[in-house]
């Protein structure tokens, strides 16, 4: 009996022991949360903004989105970049763009930002009205699904993220920048140009690519024409292996 009663102690204890990584590991676990890669499905979520509430991706249909994120509402640096997609807008819109804005303080400071930063004039130019939403965060459900929690804090430090998704609510460009160094809003937009010309032409852009500039091909024209033609005029190459076609 004293044998049974002791091997039931020990079998009892040793269930414990083994148990516990199991519990710390769940714990880490639901706390590493994965970015989004390229060529994956935008999450989706539904959240309140300044525009009301916003069913993501869904609500903006088969256009192409950016989503730029904040870890804080009136820091300087994101308060900049806010005037700058703001200027953006009528550019972004000839592109068929739709933009999102998250940060991780509530609804209510969101309103509060938007005001101020709609009597701002920057750079000499006009107060902007800011038309796209900013949206509520603060439980940072977002930036979790998003991969923007970093595992081993709760900080928002890294909610500085920018995701570019196709009209499919494919992910196709995913960029992250530190608290103290600004956004580049004029390279979303060389990003998108770039991105739709290569999605509708199976084409390819060089270094430092900008509208109206050559872009690449993925080929060789010469395996297009027969031995007796020439290659088109249109196409020229710097070597065997990079071919390039005139921007029309």
């Amino acid at each position: 009996m004293k044998k049974i009663l002791l091997l039931s102690v020990l079998v009892l204890s040793m269930t414990q022991l083994w148990s516990q990584p199991v519990e710390q590991d769940k714990t880490v676990e639901s706390r590493n949360f994965r970015i989004p890669l390229i060529g994956e499905q935008a999450p989706s979520f539904t959240a309140e903004s300044t525009n009301g509430v916003l069913n993501f991706p869904e609500d903006y249909g088969r256009k192409w989105k950016i989503l730029f994120s904040h870890p804080r509402d009136f820091t300087p640096v994101c308060s900049s970049e806010l005037l700058e997609l703001a200027d953006l807008q009528k550019e972004f819109d000839k592109l068929g763009v739709k933009l999102a804005v998250i940060s991780t303080d509530p609804l209510s400071t969101h309103v509060q930002w938007k005001k101020a930063l709609e009597e701002i004039s920057i750079k000499d130019r006009e107060k902007t009205a800011i038309k796209f939403p900013l949206v509520d965060d603060e439980k940072l459900v977002i930036s979790k699904q998003y991969g923007m929690i970093h595992s081993a804090t709760n900080s928002t430090i890294a909610v500085r993220g920018v995701f570019i998704i196709d009209p499919k609510d494919v992910i196709q460009a995913i960029y992250f920048y530190p608290m103290s160094v600004g956004r580049n809003t004029d390279e979303l937009v060389r990003m998108v140009t770039a991105l739709q010309l290569t999605y509708a032409e199976n084409v390819m852009t060089p270094a430092n690519w900008k509208s109206g500039n050559d872009f690449m091909i993925p080929y060789s024209p010469e395996s297009i024409t027969s031995k007796s033609k020439e290659v088109p005029s249109e196409f020229y190459n710097l070597s065997w292996f990079m071919w390039f076609k005139k921007a029309n």
